[in-house]
């Protein structure tokens, strides 16, 4: 089996290229010329050069392969121009497409979000939940998930769609500043902490992708992959917390001044194009619900979260010690 992925480099695409290699499948990596590679390297994956923002770059890493993983996108950073968004995640994912049919792929596999219904109405949310994008990021997202539906229903592609839960596992960097400030007893809830949140240990994830790859039942359809459980945020805390023998945080601080803050430092930093010390996205992680219903992922592609919250928590927090992060 020949399998081309997207983002490779990244967090998630590096452990399901690693995974896929691992299973015995012939692995091209499409990755932007300075990424660090070494890793995928070692381990055997071909790697290509290029950008899927590029369409002969895309139809160049396509050709010849019998599966795509499409997992790159452009991320939320502060100094990324809109326009950026668009053309990585939404035009990027065009080119896919538009490869994948021209070269037959058998099955794609596109990696979107489940920011693309930023506001849960009401736990748990499924794959039914009317779209709601809360910024340029999503709304890319969003875009290209309708248009790879759309792709799947109108013109034939053999595509399926995973919306993963909050990512995290050993070499994931983005909860590393949540994890470290517990640790060193400085981190400060907003609100009640009792906000709903729904995690997906790594390894559960690129099993995910790897189940939507092979089920027939799977073509034209949405998945939600997250863990065994969803909980709330003062317990997330406190079993972080339990790792580095602290106690949970304590302090808490009202949640409306500190959103209200948020926003106008938000606007005094754009025009700076740097990265605000606070922001409304980061602060609404204290009081969005996010809890969802995984079981159309258990019943069509046979999925089965194997990692606890508290094991990966455990499993995560021993990485960043072990590597000298905390």
């Amino acid at each position: 089996m020949k399998v081309l992925v997207t983002g490779g480099t990244g967090f998630t695409g590096s452990r399901l290229a690693l995974r896929l290699i691992k299973d015995g499948a012939l692995v091209r990596v499409l990755a932007r010329p300075k990424s660090d590679t070494g890793l995928l390297k070692n381990a055997g994956a071909e790697i290509m050069n290029g950008d899927i923002s590029d369409k002969d770059d895309v139809e160049r890493a396509t050709r010849g392969m019998d599966k795509v993983f499409h997992i790159a996108a452009a991320f939320r950073e502060s100094n990324l121009p809109e326009k950026t968004y668009w053309s990585v995640n939404h035009g990027g994912t065009k080119n896919i497409m538009e490869a994948c049919l021209k070269y037959d792929i058998s099955r794609l596999v596109h990696c979107s979000t489940i920011g693309v219904v930023s506001s849960v109405a009401a736990p748990l949310s499924d794959e039914t939940a009317p779209y709601s994008p809360g910024d340029v990021y999503q709304e890319s997202k969003c875009k290209a998930e309708e248009e790879v539906l759309r792709y799947a229903r109108d013109r034939g592609l053999p595509a399926s769609i995973i919306r993963p839960c909050a990512i995290y596992g050993p070499g994931d960097m983005r909860l590393l500043k949540m994890f470290k400030m517990i640790a060193e007893k400085r981190f400060i809830v907003l609100g009640s902490g009792k906000a709903l949140y729904h995690m997906v240990y790594i390894d559960d994830l690129v099993s995910g992708f790897i189940l939507a790859s092979q089920k027939e039942e799977a073509v034209g359809e949405v998945f939600i992959i997250g863990g065994k459980a969803y909980t709330t945020l003062n317990e997330l805390f406190s079993i972080i917390a339990e790792e580095f023998n602290v106690s949970p945080p304590k302090i808490h601080l009202p949640y409306k001044p500190i959103e209200i803050l948020s926003v106008f430092i938000e606007y005094l930093f754009k025009p700076l194009k740097k990265e605000p010390p606070l922001y409304k996205r980061r602060v609404a992680f204290f009081k969005k619900d996010r809890a969802f219903d995984i079981s159309k992922a258990k019943k069509i592609l046979g999925y089965r979260p194997q990692i606890s919250l508290k094991e990966g928590i455990h499993l995560t927090a021993k990485w960043y010690m072990e590597n000298g992060y905390i």
